[in-house]
């Protein structure tokens, strides 16, 4: 389950490009501001206002694995959608490093890709693999 900003015009872009590349169906979603997420982060006692980190629960619904937040999310979301390339591209940064440069495309995502305008996936059969 990959939790994200659902307000987020950048993140929701993501999102999409993760469903379109993901065929076999692997990943979930859930925006970290719906109720789902909200539970979740308040039972892992993780910030419930922050939306600004991405967070890839690897085990949903069981919650027993530790989630993985910012670039180690994204590294496993691409190593799930099949582009195990991408992802050790990026792995090979330090995590301090790569965390930097997503807190900092983090702070300016809204000034630069704006609020997402709630538009129809463009495949219906994603709808199924969202919640809340």
């Amino acid at each position: 389950m990959l939790l994200f900003d659902g307000e987020c015009g950048l993140c929701n872009r993501v999102v999409r490009r993760l469903l379109a590349l993901d065929r076999a169906g692997q990943l979930r979603f859930a925006p970290l501001q719906g109720p789902s997420a909200q539970a979740y982060l308040r039972a892992r006692g993780l910030p419930m206002a922050d939306f600004s980190t991405l967070v890839l629960v690897p085990d949903w619904p069981a919650n027993a694995a530790v989630p993985l937040l910012r670039t180690d999310g994204v590294i496993a979301a691409l190593r799930a959608v099949g582009r195990p390339g991408w992802a050790s591209l990026l792995a090979v940064f330090p995590r301090f490093v790569r965390d930097a440069g997503y807190k900092f495309v983090a702070r300016v995502r809204y000034a630069v890709f704006g609020p997402w305008r709630t538009c129809p996936l463009p495949r219906p059969e994603w709808t199924a693999r969202f919640i809340d």
